[in-house]
């Protein structure tokens, strides 16, 4: 297993928020599966917040 820290941008208008749900598109979940389809690899995704604001 190895650990790999991604920083992300995302625009939520479109999704049920970050965390996955059952039968609702979610930030992780796309996330994850965009990363599968790349690698071929089953991946869980974990949240570390950092909450920006912008002026």
């Amino acid at each position: 297993m190895r650990n790999i820290k991604l920083t992300i941008e995302y625009e939520g208008k479109e999704y049920s928020g970050w965390q996955k749900q059952p039968n609702k598109k979610s930030i992780q979940g796309e996330i994850e599966k965009a990363i599968q389809t790349v690698t071929g690899e089953e991946v869980e995704l974990i949240r570390l917040w950092q909450n920006r604001c912008w002026s």
